[in-house]
């Protein structure tokens, strides 16, 4: 194992091709091996076992041992260290301490949006596009206004592992999460450039003819402290919310936005990829740090959460600093989803 390690040049999954070509009745080893006992015989000078001391006992540890442990977890890379050892005879820690040696540490999966068939495709269309409009004007992703709506209730969400509470003796602390009184606001909010419009409180079951009077009423006026030339430049992207696709919705952009919207339909200029929070800085960066700082003592009632929010949105949009890295990320999702071809990649980020 160690002469054909030096002749693949340390290449350990060549190793196993190169072992198999000339010792095709042996048991072959996984890739991990090689380098693990090239590694023992370096650091020791010998094949013999090596001993770990555990502070209370040693024990034994041989290269069959190790050889199992790390096909194992070749095979089924999800197994957990505690059944392995059950499985195999061991304690969990001498499993762990095999992995540690062979520089091999547990990754938390990422969780991300489920795509239907023809999603990818979508998705790979309009970051194409994106880029096209950029190569024309290198501005075109500060001129799009990025909408989204996102619903604020009372609850909130709560990550208990975060809550501590320091103390000499356990005080036995707790936190209320269900209440007899429920609230909730359904929240509009926009971001073009680093310029962030709104809140605005829309009412709970948001329709159609709704929307069309915030889009006709409202909008113009929380757009006029916007630069002139942004507002002359700005493209409106919605997602695909009912509202968003009533038939006078859409006569009302193509009026409004000739050419210069992107949503949901066949009329719509551009069209959204549907299931793609990632690619709306609304959902991916927005919401988020919005709730984060909102809900970071308890809301008492639906004035508060109002208030809450109108502050959170002010200290977000006075942050310049956070405000361009939007735009940058924004790209580099764009980029991405691009490289991976498939459509999903927030497991790179």
């Amino acid at each position: 194992m160690v002469l054909v390690f030096g002749y693949c040049q340390g290449n350990s999954r060549e190793c196993v091709r190169v072992y198999t070509d000339r010792f095709p009745n042996r048991r072959i080893p996984s890739h991990p091996t090689f380098a693990a006992v090239e590694r023992r015989l370096r650091e020791t000078g010998q094949f013999a076992p090596s001993t770990v001391d555990c502070g209370r006992h040693r024990f034994v540890r041989v290269v069959e041992v190790e050889e199992e442990i790390l096909e194992r977890f070749e095979e089924d890379p999800e197994i957990s260290t505690r059944r392995l050892g059950r499985e195999i005879g061991l304690s969990k820690d001498v499993v762990h301490g095999v992995l540690k040696e062979e520089l091999l540490y547990p990754y938390h999966k990422t969780p991300v949006q489920d795509l239907l068939q023809h999603d990818p495709n979508m998705r790979l269309v309009f970051c194409r596009f994106f880029n096209r409009q950029r190569e024309r004007d290198l501005n075109f992703g500060n001129n799009i206004l990025f909408t989204d709506e996102a619903c604020f209730t009372r609850k909130g969400v709560t990550n208990f592992h975060n809550e501590h509470v320091y103390a000499d003796e356990n005080p036995h602390a707790i936190k209320v999460k269900h209440f007899q009184h429920e609230f909730k606001i359904n929240v509009w909010a926009g971001i073009i450039s680093n310029h962030i419009v709104g809140p605005v409180i829309f009412p709970q079951r948001l329709t159609g003819e709704i929307y069309l009077q915030y889009l006709q009423n409202s909008l113009p006026n929380l757009l006029e402290n916007l630069p002139l030339q942004l507002r002359r430049d700005m493209w409106l992207m919605h997602d695909e919310a009912p509202p968003h696709f009533a038939l006078n919705v859409r006569n009302h952009l193509n009026q409004q936005y000739p050419n210069k919207w992107i949503g949901r339909g066949n009329d719509a200029p551009v069209k959204w990829p549907p299931r793609s929070p990632d690619l709306n800085p609304m959902d991916y960066f927005l919401w988020g740090h919005l709730k984060s700082m909102v809900y970071m003592t308890t809301v008492d009632n639906e004035e508060q959460l109002c208030q809450r929010i109108q502050d959170a949105i002010n200290n977000i949009r006075n942050d310049e600093e956070v405000m361009q890295r939007v735009h940058f990320n924004f790209l580099r999702h764009i980029n991405l989803c691009i490289r991976a071809n498939d459509g999903l990649f927030e497991q790179f980020l």
